[in-house]
């Protein structure tokens, strides 16, 4: 299954992706793995209170071990999936929240 990928068009952030600037920002992608299914959201690896908040929701909503890396959650199943929590984690980060986020955390002052 080829992945499906969330991105910062340049309208809204014309610098793009600091390690290909031709390329928009990345935000979010889903994959279809061999063995799991996978969610990438960069807010998640950018603040570190987000990851909190969704590391205890999710304990508090699935009866799964959760499964996480950075910014990649993993889930065996689809089923698995608890799609409200992942609503709510979307819901969190705007394009503009996440641009100003990105910009902040992972790109040096040139001050």
């Amino acid at each position: 299954m080829c992945p499906k990928i969330w991105v910062v068009p340049f309208s809204i952030y014309p610098q793009g992706y600091h390690c290909q600037p031709n390329l928009q920002l990345p935000f979010a992608n889903l994959a279809a793995q061999k063995s799991h299914f996978a969610i990438y959201h960069m807010g998640l690896y950018a603040n570190p209170e987000l990851m909190d908040w969704f590391v205890t929701e999710h304990s508090k909503r699935s009866s799964k071990k959760l499964d996480i890396g950075k910014s990649c959650i993993r889930y065996k199943k689809i089923e698995d999936v608890p799609l409200d929590l992942i609503a709510e984690l979307f819901q969190k980060i705007d394009a503009n929240a996440w641009v100003k986020l990105y910009t902040q955390a992972f790109l040096k002052s040139k001050a």
